[in-house]
């Protein structure tokens, strides 16, 4: 593609047929630019003004008052998730039918960016950074945790504990405990988040790509209110999203950072504090600026592709060094769990698992929504030329069966040394104790070469560290650039190092409640955001070429 065929907000032109969206709106009118000393800034007014200051005042609010913000952010989780735990799981269910729907229905032949579009990355780099940017950290931090967790102690579905009160295993509950331990983090990994993202992006790669508007989150909503998406209309769905964004980001990089100081207590006896995680945290976004300079292709992409053959190497590692037979049986064995149970999981109302629902169904569904701005346009970034039927294809189920896969060799590896060893590390630090952030180190103590695959696992927590920040401080900055994608790069400095605060003062605010808490409180507002969306889908394919 030339430099002509990129429109001056820095995003392509479409190529072939498509049905372009005539409006009177520049990309950018909005906008403020100059100088401040030797940086450029062009800004959008005021999404940038209002989201910004307000994450300046969150954070000098959290440092300044933090037992008044611990005290309340350890209420506002639990409350959330009681109250809003049927809206979350209703929700996240009709994102699942509905993007199963598009790909059965005529509009799957519609190709985001024209009939002649073609795609901008190979399969191999898409995968890579679809992966690194959307879950790379919740699979290191998770992978073992989880399904011995769910196993053992929140009994999803009321499936009893293999474990009896003093410790010792019950063999008549043993099979279906390690099938609902599978089936039950399947669940939270699989269909539902990646459908979640999904509509995220490609409502913004079709109304960006094939409509002609910009590449922000309100450009999706102009069959829904006109025009006035460029008013305040637009500015509170831009600046919602943002928040959601910037709180989802922050969650992951709470757990990054925990788990990456425990994995370097845990084989080199560094000390496991608040003030190491927030140097660490420090550490990372400095590194993470480098890669904003360099750009998407020089950074994040690069970064991407080197840690996924690394994260793929461990996962092969553990199948091979751990009980390989029963590890592929149990790929097989969930796969078929998640299918039986996947309905039982997604009822919202009449049950009785309250931990599980609550504590992590619930918790998650909000986390998913909340990153979706973050995903879904770093997805749409990277998806143009694909039609929509690929897009949603590749997008849900391929990321489902690579999820099920690491959740069944790391999680499965994990359940068996927790039910044949009573002193295993797992069970001491997921059962007992709920030391969460050393599960999977744990796990790999008990395999060969423990010193050398931990090392090689906090290498892997602090690089998904880095392109999740670089990746985000790039959405965040397109969508506070009034869509445009070539901002000044200071603009992406900026968001880069706050993420790092917001995450920085959230964990000394109250640790891992605190920011469970700031993700639900912004996904609740934003999970109406994308059911509008759907709607807002819809009426965009109906006006496009089917391929």
């Amino acid at each position: 593609m030339s430099n002509e065929d990129i429109t001056a907000e820095g995003i392509p032109t479409p190529e072939g047929h498509t049905n372009l969206i005539e409006t009177d709106y520049d990309v950018g009118q909005d906008n403020i630019d100059g100088k401040l000393g030797p940086f450029g800034f062009d800004i959008h007014n005021p999404v940038f003004v209002i989201s910004g200051a307000s994450v300046i005042l969150f954070v000098v609010y959290a440092l300044i008052f933090r037992e008044q913000a611990s005290t309340f952010f350890g209420e506002l989780r639990p409350y959330l998730t009681s109250t809003f735990d049927w809206f979350f799981l209703s929700a996240a269910n009709f994102f699942v039918l509905f993007s199963l729907f598009l790909i059965v229905s005529p509009w799957g032949g519609v190709r985001l960016g024209g009939t002649e579009a073609t795609p901008d990355f190979t399969y191999a780099g898409w995968f890579a950074m679809l992966f690194a940017a959307g879950m790379g950290i919740g699979l290191m931090f998770f992978g073992v945790l989880e399904p011995v967790y769910h196993m053992a102690v929140s009994s999803p579905l009321g499936v009893p504990s293999p474990f009896a009160e003093d410790g010792t295993v019950i063999e008549a509950n043993v099979a279906a405990a390690r099938e609902i331990g599978l089936a039950g983090t399947i669940f939270h990994w699989g269909l539902h988040p990646w459908a979640i993202y999904a509509i995220v992006a490609l409502s913004l790669a079709l109304f960006s790509y094939n409509k002609g508007l910009p590449l922000t989150i309100r450009s999706a909503f102009y069959p829904i209110f006109g025009d006035r998406v460029w008013g305040w209309t637009g500015h509170i769905i831009d600046t919602l999203a943002v928040f959601a964004t910037l709180f989802g980001l922050a969650t992951s990089l709470g757990f990054g950072a925990q788990q990456a100081v425990a994995g370097l207590e845990f084989v080199y006896g560094l000390p496991n504090t608040i003030t190491s995680q927030v140097v660490l945290i420090v550490a990372i976004t400095l590194v993470a600026l480098v890669s904003v300079l360099r750009g998407l292709d020089g950074g994040v992409k690069v970064l991407s592709e080197v840690n996924m053959v690394v994260a793929a190497l461990l996962l092969l590692f553990v199948l091979l060094a751990g009980p390989t037979v029963m590890l592929l049986t149990g790929f097989g064995e969930g796969l078929l769990a998640y299918g039986r149970e996947l309905l039982p999981l997604s009822n919202p109302v009449g049950r009785e698992d309250d931990s599980y629902r609550h504590g992590w169904t619930a918790f998650y569904w909000a986390w998913w929504i909340s990153w979706s701005p973050f995903v879904g346009m770093f997805i749409a970034r990277v998806s143009r030329g694909r039609t929509v039927r690929e897009f949603i294809t590749c997008v849900i189920l391929i990321p489902s069966l690579v999820c099920v896969l690491w959740m069944a060799v790391f999680g499965g590896a994990a359940i068996d040394q927790v039910l044949n060893n009573p002193d295993s590390l797992v069970k001491a630090n997921v059962i007992d104790s709920y030391s969460p952030e050393l599960s999977l180190f744990g796990m790999l103590s008990e395999l060969p070469m423990a010193a050398i695959t931990s090392t090689i696992a906090v290498i892997l927590v602090i690089v998904f560290f880095v392109t999740s920040s670089d990746s985000g401080s790039l959405v965040i900055d397109t969508i506070t650039a009034g869509g445009k994608v070539d901002a000044p790069v200071p603009q992406r400095v900026f968001w880069c190092i706050f993420e790092g605060a917001v995450a920085i003062v959230l964990l000394i605010g109250g640790g891992l409640g605190a920011l469970q808490a700031m993700v639900i409180s912004t996904g609740l507002p934003f999970t109406i955001v994308l059911l509008l969306m759907c709607w807002a889908i819809i009426a965009g394919l109906r006006s496009e070429k089917r391929g």
